[in-house]
């Protein structure tokens, strides 16, 4: 167990969000194994990377776990993930922790490096709309060294196939009331637990009251993401894997 002196269990917490998250993504493992694979092929087993959108750290926790020589830096704005965040790796010089907002237009002069090996990120980005993303995507080519990787794993909609795109939406919600209804806890159901822990209801409050509820950007197809990336200053672009709803998107500088 992962305990501090308040007695919080957040290795549990870290679980219970895996948990939630796979609840919408059952092929999250499958897509955090090909980004460290790729992590590897590209710059090598003791990358230094920036976690972009950290939340819980579930990145920062498989890097380190088949890396044990990597290092990583998690930045993100939710006081209440970043608390179980700050937890979990407590006492790990490997790890560092910035709050900051990835809107803010000088965000990346707060983290304690400038330049990475790898900057990756999973299920965050499709909060931003089309028009911020390609802004933050411009920041990332000035902070991924040269010969590094940017990787982002997230859901994306190819406007070109809507008939796919209602037949995949269907059945996988109705695996997820299959879920449900079995037990999983969904996304609100997770937070308002949350809201009743003594040691995250402060940071829970905190963080509804900087994002409101939960409010999808434009969640834009894995082409567009690779254009976009080409266009912010990285050589090669493409997206590595996919799912029927999701793409784990690779971009070279």
């Amino acid at each position: 167990m992962t305990e501090t002196t308040t007695g919080t269990d957040w290795q549990s917490w870290q679980e219970s969000w895996d948990r939630q998250q796979e609840w919408y993504m059952p092929d999250r493992e499958e897509r955090f194994r090909v980004m460290l694979d790729m992590v590897e092929a590209v710059v090598g087993p003791e990358p230094r990377v920036l976690d972009l959108a950290c939340g819980t750290g579930s990145i920062t926790d498989r890097l380190l776990k088949r890396f044990p020589n990597a290092t990583s830096t998690g930045v993100d704005l939710d006081p209440a993930l970043l608390t179980i965040a700050r937890g979990s790796f407590d006492g790990d010089d490997r790890v560092t922790f910035v709050t900051a907002d990835l809107k803010d237009p000088d965000w990346s002069t707060r983290l304690p490096h400038t330049s990475y090996d790898a900057v990756l990120t999973a299920t965050a980005l499709h909060w931003l709309h089309s028009e911020p993303l390609a802004v933050l995507y411009g920041q990332l080519g000035g902070l991924v060294r040269d010969g590094g990787v940017f990787m982002n794993a997230d859901r994306t909609i190819d406007p070109a196939t809507p008939r796919i795109n209602a037949a995949e939406r269907a059945h996988r919600h109705a695996a997820m009331d299959r879920a449900k209804a079995a037990g999983a806890l969904d996304w609100a159901e997770w937070w308002a637990v949350a809201a009743k822990d003594p040691v995250l209801a402060g940071p829970t409050a905190e963080r509804f009251a900087i994002y409101g509820e939960h409010a999808d950007g434009d969640m834009p197809s894995a082409d567009w993401h690779a254009r976009t990336l080409l266009a912010s200053g990285f050589g090669e672009a493409r997206a590595v894997w996919a799912s029927p709803s999701d793409s784990l998107v690779l971009a070279v500088k």
